[in-house]
């Protein structure tokens, strides 16, 4: 990081062999004047004033006989480089309150080539001048700057300076800008801190008027089935404040979808606004937010409309989101959970139901010369040999996508098991699956990221013998030493404190309606009781007896690349048979939000993602893509194609993403927008064999001026920090001259020393007369000798 400290210089002796007799001189001197002091009859304090003005003339002619120089270092006349870097950006069109443009001012203090801070500057220093808007320029000087691009890429134009100087005598920046960078970070400052003090100059006149701006809009995706998805907008009034703002939230085809008021905080902080909405369709769409100030007359002028709309991209994958459901007997649950999910298109259930165990050999086989389990007779039409024998579970598969899948039971290798989302195990114990289906089972959750939920009942957990299984490290509760249960509990559901903060938990939008739902459900009659949660786990649901014991209901936790949970509730099905006819199905919906769940951030074999990026001086985007195979393991040896659609009736723009020397797997592309609005990007994944990968579709948006006017106040803190890291100061327009004469006294890469004498400068002879005539003068008016 760069010093901006002064070098105030030393004091030097040019002559040394007449050192010891300027001392002898100065205390003989010394001696003299005390001894006549001493003995002269005046007040004590008349006598120290006399004697220390003839002393400090004796001192001074003693110290001009050694010849004292002042010596120092300065900046070696055009050695050193120094930049002047003039921010082009549309910002500093804003009006200030003197009725002339923050441009106007920096421009006026810019252009005129003989002002005495630009010929000092030049005499001391090789000047470079540059532009910079939505890219860097080199230019002979500011006449051209016409304040128009769209952008303030300060941090890209300061990264590449500290590029092109890396090595070279660079001394300092004078940066003249309001300070609203639209790509400085904390992360960016760090690294241009290395390049050299930097000294923002900065527009001394305020904004006029007031301004309402969208400071940053965002979307997240919630398994809450009323409003899957809230757009959050950041709104912030400057200037003016107005009784009331008004937020509008806008769909692709124009229609508003929802108007908020709200008032404005009284500290002058942003005011959020939360919109939920539930998209017709999965998919990838675009939400606009607008905002402005409410009022009932006529509309209030503002700094600028630019920064009064923001667009955000939502991406719902349509799926669909594969769930195995695994059952050791036909029950009321999976009836429920089926028709929860039939409703949903995004979500589809595979079912594994076991309706008859294993029987013994010797059984009666049914019918003269049946060889296959007759409680197995009708559900199938194939051939005795491919139907389940008399000594095999009787298994019943509901909603495979063909005759083969799932055909020889529970899948045993990862490439069948991993075309699912999630894992339901329900009343099922197990001994039903082998020891390296349970390992399966593990690994699905830790290494291809899919989701577990085990469900209570009879067979599962403790009861179905899973204590010291692979399946017991994925579940967040102990399974050793379980209480024992009494007979005829009934269970009051509640939430926890972290259960009220999950949307998927909650099916009422309002505390007090979530409440009032909870006191009506069903109290639970089969509950499987565990030791305790583990230490990472979090509860979401509990259920007390009436004795006040509370034991844990829903627990949930993250393993490895996936997550596990435990539903120890046996009996919801209750929920819905005691539910009256014009009561909402609170049961299927609480499925459907948990499936949701489930299958929320469980990894695809191809995804994409986006991440800023500077490409050059130019703001881009990052298009990176990651692709697995059939076992979910990063597949490097692939191609992953990108066609970009612009906004507007540009073609389509088709680019190969390289492969990443960072990340086994990843594949990158760095696209540079050009024009404003929303971006499509479609991806498609092909590996080495030419075998299909899949495919994805991903959005973004780019907007400059929404970006550029975020603020319309002069960004002083951001500024100033940049100073404080880079080891420069905040400058205004009328500070420039003085500054540029401290320059060369300060801290540069290539300097020179210079000296110059102190003993012959007039001012010490009139300071030696002067303290010689003083002392004369005060011995006179006092009447000393």
């Amino acid at each position: 990081m760069g010093d901006c400290s002064l070098t105030l210089g030393a004091l030097l002796i040019g002559d040394r062999s007449w050192v010891q007799p300027a001392i002898f001189l100065l205390v003989g001197a010394g001696l003299l004047v005390v001894t006549v002091y001493v003995r002269a009859g005046a007040a004590a304090g008349t006598r120290l004033a006399a004697g220390l003005l003839k002393l400090t003339a004796f001192a001074l002619l003693a110290a001009c006989i050694i010849e004292p120089l002042w010596s120092g270092t300065r900046a070696k006349p055009g050695a050193n480089l120094f930049l002047v870097l003039a921010d082009d950006s549309a910002s500093l069109q804003i009006d200030t309150l003197d009725n002339r443009s923050r441009g106007e001012e920096l421009k006026a203090t810019l252009e005129n080539d003989l002002a005495p801070w630009r010929v000092r500057l030049a005499q001391d220093f090789t000047v470079r001048h540059y532009h910079v808007g939505s890219r860097l320029n080199s230019v002979e000087g500011f006449a051209g700057l016409e304040f128009e691009s769209p952008a303030s890429m300060l941090g890209g134009a300061l990264d590449t300076l500290r590029s092109r100087f890396s090595g070279r005598p660079l001394a300092g920046i004078l940066l003249f800008t309001d300070g609203n960078a639209t790509d400085l970070s904390d992360r960016d400052l760090e690294r241009i801190a290395e390049l050299c003090p930097v000294y923002p100059v900065l527009p001394s006149g305020e904004t006029a008027g007031s301004d309402v701006a969208i400071e940053s809009i965002s979307a997240t995706e919630s398994a809450f089935e009323d409003a899957p998805i809230t757009v959050k907008a950041e709104v912030r009034a400057t200037g003016t404040q107005p009784q009331q703002l008004m937020a509008e939230l806008v769909d692709e085809s124009g229609e508003v979808l929802e108007t908020q008021r709200s008032a404005p905080n009284e500290d002058g902080s942003s005011t959020a606004f939360r919109f939920q909405t539930r998209p017709d369709k999965p998919g990838l769409a675009f939400y606009q937010v607008r905002a402005r100030a409410d009022s009932d007359g006529a509309e209030p002028t503002e700094a600028t409309d630019a920064n009064n709309a923001r667009t955000v991209a939502v991406n719902r994958e349509q799926g669909p989101y594969r769930i195995l459901y695994v059952s050791g007997r036909p029950n009321w649950e999976f009836k429920f959970i089926n028709r929860a999910f039939a409703e949903d298109d995004s979500l589809q259930l595979v079912g594994m139901i076991r309706i008859a165990r294993r029987e013994a050999k010797f059984d009666f086989r049914g019918r003269a010369g049946e060889s296959s389990n007759p409680l197995f007779r009708g559900f199938r039409k194939d051939p005795d040999e491919e139907t389940e024998s008399y000594d095999q579970p009787v298994i019943v598969r509901i909603g495979t996508r063909d005759e083969s899948e799932l055909r020889d039971g529970f899948p045993e290798t990862k490439e069948e098991l991993y075309r699912y989302h999630a894992i339901v195990l329900d009343d099922i114990e197990a001994e039903f699956f082998t020891t390296d289906q349970l390992t399966l089972i593990e690994r699905f959750v830790s290494e291809r990221g899919g989701s577990m939920l085990m469900l209570g009942g009879p067979d599962t957990f403790a009861n179905g013998g899973y204590r010291r299984t692979p399946v017991e490290d994925v579940l967040p509760v102990y399974l050793d030493r379980p209480p024992t249960p009494k007979p005829g509990e009934e269970f009051s559901f509640e939430l926890t404190r972290e259960g009220w903060l999950q949307p998927w938990v909650r099916l009422r939008t309002t505390e007090d309606a979530e409440r009032q739902r909870l006191r009506t459900m069903p109290r639970a009659r089969v509950v499987s009781r565990v030791r305790g949660i583990k230490p990472a786990a979090q509860p979401l649901a509990t259920v007390r007896s009436p004795s006040g014991e509370r034991l844990p209901a829903l627990v949930v936790q993250s393993y490895g690349a996936g997550r596990g949970a435990a539903l120890l509730v046996g009996d919801l099905w209750r929920w819905a048979v005691a539910r009256g006819e014009d009561d909402e199905d609170d049961l299927e919906k609480s499925w459907r939000q948990t499936a949701r769940w489930l299958v929320s951030d469980v990894p695809e074999r191809v995804e994409a993602s986006i991440a800023e990026t500077t490409a050059g001086d130019s703001d881009a985007v990052l298009l990176q893509v990651r692709l697995r195979d059939a076992e979910y393991r990063p597949l490097d040896n692939a191609s992953a194609k990108v066609e970009i659609h612009p906004p507007g009736d540009e073609p389509p723009l088709v680019l190969d993403a390289e492969p990443s020397l960072e990340e086994a797997g990843l594949f990158e592309v760095t696209y540079v927008p050009r024009e404003a609005g929303a971006y499509r990007a479609s991806v498609a994944a092909t590996g080495s064999d030419g075998e299909w990968a899949g495919e994805t579709e991903i959005g973004w948006t780019s907007e400059p001026a929404a970006d550029e006017f975020r603020s319309v106040e002069i960004n002083r803190t951001l500024m100033s920090e940049l100073a404080r890291r880079s080891g420069g100061e905040v400058l205004e327009p009328s500070e420039l001259e003085s500054f540029v004469q401290t320059l060369p006294t300060r801290r540069v890469p290539v300097t020179e020393s210079w000296t110059s004498p102190l003993w012959h400068n007039p001012w010490i002879l009139l300071v030696v007369l002067a303290c010689l005539a003083g002392e004369w003068g005060l011995r006179r008016w006092k009447g000393l000798p």
